[in-house]
């Protein structure tokens, strides 16, 4: 039987490189490791975190990612075989010694006997079949070629804004419409007055950032402009920036001091992203300082602001939502190199292209899991026409949150998580026939 090339041994590639092996298929797992690192890692294990609290939450019921994760473990999920003996006490969060971590995959990786590892630097996109999974971090003659077979260029970015759940906003604090009238309900628009933009400007101003690589601290600053940092040239920069007023009146022709515009980040409008605020304020900060606008004060964020050197194709224009690529069906990406945004949204993608090659490559057809769980809202998500498309967590808004009718968030969770893993295990037995 031909073998699977896989090329990256990060989460994504380790689980696709596993699950191929455990179904029989012989693979070839190529990285960089051990000759040499990128700016990111600093040991020679594959499947290296940044730190120790990188797999998120392990509450099932109550958050997105823990959700994803008991799919993942219903699905044979390496990651979380790694996760279980390696977790440290952290509470509600599923964190790891970051070290165990990394040597248990390394060690069932190297030790598989239908797997090959080999330390080598791809310059091109591998004949199918094979899985490209390298990461955010991609670069050199593999990424020029990357762009050349899925005919765009790769994106850059170094900066995003929040995004927060739409049934979230305070719509009697806010109100749709674009800017002189123009652009129907597009947008959301968050009014301040005087008081509350001061009360907003001290905060942002005051609030503690996250820290940056030093490869990063080279790079962002360039080519964006986080909030903070533009906000500490004067308190009405931002009133002539992205908070400019100008145009914007409420049904009752009223205008006002500053406006935080919120924009559609999906075609369900599920989602909403807070125009103009690319952000490095750690997580908590976020929550604090932008609930501070009236209509964000019960905000839900889905995803807070980050900043780094981050390298994903446009999916939506190139791959299917079976991870694949439209022009070449035998050739697959997984890991946040195609869209999905954290380590454990990368491992799970890195599942799902390999159970999605192996059907085919056993003549079998590619079946999707369910758009009622994580993982199948993620791979529709990477393939949804999408004119702004940006890296996704996983969380609820995916699963239709605003849909359910049920108003106590604990118990909408709770209902989306037990729908999610009632379809995960029944897509589990459909794959395993």
């Amino acid at each position: 039987m031909e073998r699977i090339k896989v090329v990256g041994a990060g989460l994504a590639g380790c689980e696709a490189a596993w699950r191929l092996a455990e179904e029989g298929f012989s693979v070839e797992l190529a990285d960089i490791k051990p000759r040499s690192f990128t700016p990111a890692h600093s040991n020679a294990d594959f499947a290296e975190l940044v730190c120790s609290n990188s797999l998120k939450s392990n509450d099932v019921f109550g958050n997105a990612c823990g959700l994803l994760k008991e799919e993942m473990r219903i699905l044979g999920s390496l990651t979380m075989q790694a996760a279980g003996v390696s977790a440290v006490p952290a509470g509600g969060a599923l964190a790891v010694d970051r070290g165990k971590f990394a040597r248990f995959i390394t060690e069932k990786i190297r030790s598989h006997g239908n797997i090959t590892a080999v330390c080598a630097e791809a310059e091109e996109v591998p004949e199918a079949p094979c899985i490209i999974a390298t990461g955010p971090l991609t670069a050199g003659a593999l990424a020029q070629d990357i762009e050349r077979v899925t005919g765009s260029a790769l994106h850059f970015y170094d900066a995003s804004a929040p995004i927060v759940a739409a049934e979230s906003i305070d719509m009697s604090r806010a109100f749709a419409g674009g800017r002189y009238g123009k652009g129907g309900d597009d947008y959301i628009n968050c009014p301040m007055t005087k008081e509350e933009y001061a009360a907003f400007y001290a905060a942002l101003i005051s609030a503690e950032r996250a820290d940056l690589h030093s490869f990063e601290k080279r790079e962002i600053f360039e080519g964006c402009m986080p909030l903070e940092v533009m906000a500490a040239r004067g308190e009405d920069t931002l009133r002539f920036g992205p908070f400019k007023p100008v145009g914007l009146r409420d049904g009752e022709g009223r205008s006002y001091y500053a406006v935080l515009q919120l924009r559609k980040e999906n075609v369900q409008g599920s989602a909403y992203n807070l125009v103009g605020c690319q952000t490095n304020l750690k997580f908590g900060e976020q929550k604090r300082v932008f609930s501070l606008v009236p209509a964000l004060k019960n905000a839900e964020f889905l995803r807070y602001g980050v900043m780094h050197r981050n390298t994903y194709i446009n999916s939506p224009a190139c791959l299917n939502a079976d991870f694949s690529l439209k022009s070449a069906p035998g050739v697959f990406f997984a890991g946040q190199i195609t869209g999905v945004e954290g380590y454990v949204e990368s491992a799970a993608s890195g599942i799902l292209a390999a159970i999605h090659l192996s059907r085919s490559l056993r003549g079998k057809p590619r079946i999707l899991p369910p758009a009622f769980t994580v993982c199948g809202a993620l791979s529709r998500y990477i393939a949804e026409a999408n004119t702004d498309f940006q890296p996704m967590n996983a969380n609820y808004g995916l699963l239709g949150a605003a849909g359910t009718g049920i108003r106590d968030k604990k118990e909408r969770y709770r209902y989306l998580s037990e729908r999610a893993l009632k379809y995960i295990r029944e897509y589990n037995k459909d794959i395993c026939q």
